[in-house]
């Protein structure tokens, strides 16, 4: 059966526990293809492959802006964090964690449009889905 998006939750570890870090509009992939290493020799008529390192860009997600989200997740840029993405309430439909480093800016706008904000985070371990 499928999910909605409705109930996903960027979290943030404080103290052994996952608290709600900010209300997000999106999150990105978790996860992504690994690096193809050719292995191809003169003898073969085609290309042939072995999967490498697995790729992961930043992770960005977006927010509306308030003064005090935004000050919140500044207090936490430049610091190696646990962070975590949760599907459905308590994620009861599956916990993404990771450690990584976050950094937040406020987005441009135009007329007549919520003034929104993206928060990046490098990981910095790979992301895991918790049991």
């Amino acid at each position: 059966m499928a999910i909605s998006t409705y109930g996903i939750y960027l979290m943030h570890k404080v103290s052994d526990t996952y608290e709600k870090l900010i209300d997000i509009k999106d999150f990105p992939d978790l996860g992504g293809a690994p690096e193809m290493l050719e292995t191809t020799t003169l003898s073969d008529s085609m290309q042939t492959y072995i999967p490498g390192i697995q790729s992961l860009d930043g992770l960005e997600f977006n927010a509306n802006y308030t003064k005090t989200d935004f000050a919140k997740l500044k207090a936490l840029e430049g610091k190696d964090e646990s962070y975590a993405v949760f599907f459905g309430e308590e994620g009861a439909d599956g916990k993404f964690e990771f450690k990584g480093s976050l950094s937040v800016f406020p987005v441009g706008g135009g007329v007549n449009e919520v003034v929104g904000m993206t928060i990046n985070i490098a990981p910095s371990t790979p992301i895991t889905m918790a049991e």
